[in-house]
């Protein structure tokens, strides 16, 4: 075999390799759309930190809300002329829930201090409380779904989703409840911002129990 054939076959030989190791080792896989986004999401969900997405949250858009909550006493007097309308006009619905929210703030007296709620008199006519903020432990979804920020469709999966709740609940329990529960005291009045939600109509609307986000004794 002369040196010109040793060559071709030399060369015959890297690229039937280079041929075989592609077969094997492809640089790139072909894979259906479906299961690319679901590997995407899958991604996502392992990287996916709840206090790392709740301490944003907090500071740069729930805080910042306050201005889209409707004033407590209107929502009061609402509710009270016709709930139905009140629910129209002022609440939120997630899903297909048969519960919805109220986004509300506003002021009030402090009439009685409960185990884990704080009543408050609202409107200086009123003859009991129109509102207890609840003093923990905080369940459900509450904040989350009454403010109207977050969209379940925005993340990769339920389960996340649920975990920015717990999040945002256990972060009122040890930021925001505390300072009520320190400065409640009979007669004093509170300023408040937090959200309500509505399972039964027959209790949850007199008084409108609220997990507030913001509270500030004055």
């Amino acid at each position: 075999m002369n040196s010109s054939t040793q060559r071709w076959v030399i060369r015959g030989t890297i690229a039937a390799a280079c041929v075989g190791a592609l077969w094997f080792w492809p640089l790139f896989h072909i894979v259906p759309l479906e299961q690319a986004k679901q590997e995407s999401l899958a991604a996502e969900a392992e990287s996916f930190d709840p206090a790392v997405f709740v301490e944003k949250f907090w500071f740069e858009q729930l805080i910042l809300s306050e201005t889209r909550a409707v004033d407590a006493q209107k929502l009061i007097a609402a509710i009270q002329e016709d709930h139905a309308k009140a629910r129209k006009t002022h609440g939120r619905s997630v899903g297909l829930s048969s519960a919805y929210y109220y986004f509300i703030s506003g002021t009030g007296r402090v009439a009685r201090v409960e185990r884990n709620a704080v009543a408050l008199v609202i409107r200086q006519d009123a003859d009991d409380a129109e509102v207890l903020l609840e003093t923990g432990p905080v369940f459900g979804n509450a904040v989350r779904d009454g403010t109207g920020l977050l969209d379940v469709n925005d993340y990769a999966n339920s389960q996340d989703f649920n975990r920015i709740s717990s999040e945002i609940n256990r972060r009122i329990e040890a930021q925001v409840l505390p300072t009520l529960r320190e400065d409640a005291e009979v007669g004093v009045t509170v300023r408040f911002v937090g959200c309500v939600q509505v399972t039964d109509e027959t209790t949850d609307l007199s008084p409108l129990r609220v997990v507030p986000f913001i509270v500030e004794a004055q």
